[in-house]
């Protein structure tokens, strides 16, 4: 039995599962939030109850140090001592990766080089890394990259069409996202089918506040909707997706604007919140448009166009899909989102759907599809701590 703890950093966040292997029972889970902020908070789960305090986290290292303080306090853990791994998500591995890896100078020096290509989040992973590396000298360390599932694209996939030497040079090319929830809902999706999972073409929909699509091929990814940041894809809570590249050129004209308030624009004043004026939250808006809010129902539409764009474009691609599949937040949640989507596929994908079960799926595993749909279609939870955990143990051979 080994003890792996999971640590999924943002720039003001650090979340964490904390696993019994190989049972894959989950001892403890929570997250600091607001890190480097005036006061921030600290949560974390002591037998199946939240415990919350607001105390100030200047930094990762300070938030790594109350996460091993609070696991000793709470008598998770008796000595750190008996924590033998740990598995980090890095957002992005360039093509460097096409796996998770042992953590050595080397991965750190790479993943240091493409902080470049995502700036707010590489950096905080590397701080969390190393504050967790001094507090525990004596475990080893594995980097499980957001961006290794999706290396098995061709590049008529990942290459964008602009001079070829932005590609060579600046490593310019569609990079995609949340590979590791694709990866996990996609193996998990064939469990549930019986069938092996390399011989299944899937289309999974990871749709959240950042949200990506995934065309999966015999198990291995051909496609996936975000680009060389989490910026392109789909249209997101808060951010634009892809757009004509001149309005961004426009724009900064009209507006007089920076490269910077550009990017803030697109990432954070954009998508549904940006369509809207309401929130980037698909809960309230959906209450604007049970209320009748014009605005809050062209959000859904223009939502489900962009969605249901991409899929349509993948099953072309896969030439056949066995299963679609629904996961995170919005996916995993919103049935009345999940509904609209899946009425605009029926008749081209031959789907039979079970819309009064579907209408009462939140937050579990289910097959929303009837018997006679021509491919399944599921919701499945995320779960990309313990994908972590178990690369972590193969990893490192506990």
């Amino acid at each position: 039995m080994s003890k792996v703890i999971s640590v999924n950093s943002g720039s003001s966040s650090l979340k964490f599962q904390l696993f019994d292997m190989p049972s894959e029972t989950v001892l403890t889970s929570g997250q600091a939030e607001r890190i480097g902020q005036k006061m921030g908070t600290f949560t974390i789960k002591v037998n199946g109850e939240k415990k919350s305090i607001d105390i100030p986290l200047p930094d990762h290292k300070a938030a790594v140090e109350l996460l091993l303080k609070s696991l000793l306090e709470n008598k998770i853990v008796d000595s750190l001592e008996e924590i033998q791994g740990a598995g980090h998500r890095i957002v992005q591995g360039g093509p460097y990766f096409d796996q998770s890896v042992v953590v050595d100078e080397d991965v750190v020096s790479k993943v240091s080089e493409l902080a470049e290509l995502a700036p707010l989040h590489n950096p905080a992973h590397l701080v969390c890394y190393e504050a967790f590396r001094n507090a525990l000298p004596h475990i080893g360390h594995v980097f499980v990259f957001d961006t290794a599932f999706h290396q098995t694209m061709g590049p008529e996939s990942y290459l964008f069409p602009v001079p070829y030497d932005w590609y060579t040079q600046y490593k310019i090319r569609r990079y995609g996202a949340h590979g590791t929830s694709h990866q996990y809902v996609n193996r998990r999706a064939a469990e549930l089918m019986g069938q092996d999972v390399g011989k299944l073409n899937m289309i999974t929909c990871h749709l959240g506040n950042g949200a990506s699509i995934t065309a999966i091929k015999d198990g291995k990814c051909v496609n996936t909707s975000m680009g060389l940041t989490p910026l392109g894809g789909i249209m997101m809570g808060t951010r634009s997706g892809d757009i004509d590249p001149t309005v961004v050129f426009y724009m900064m004209k009209r507006l007089e604007c920076t490269p910077d308030e550009m990017d803030t624009f697109l990432n954070k004043r954009s998508g549904m919140l940006g369509i809207s004026g309401i929130s980037s939250d698909a809960r309230d808006i959906q209450a604007a448009v049970d209320a009748g809010n014009e605005r809050a129902i062209l959000t859904v539409n223009l939502y489900t166009n962009r969605v249901i764009n991409v899929i349509g474009g993948y099953y072309m691609q896969l030439g056949h899909v066995d299963a679609i599949v629904f996961t995170a937040g919005l996916g995993e949640n919103d049935c009345l989102m999940r509904e609209r989507i899946l009425k605009h596929l029926e008749e081209p994908m031959g789907l039979s759907i079970n819309y009064e079960l579907n209408s009462g799926i939140r937050g579990k595993e289910c097959c929303i599809s009837n018997p006679d749909s021509k491919i399944a279609v599921y919701v499945i939870p995320t779960n990309e701590e313990l994908v972590i955990a178990r690369d972590t143990c193969r990893l490192l051979g506990l």
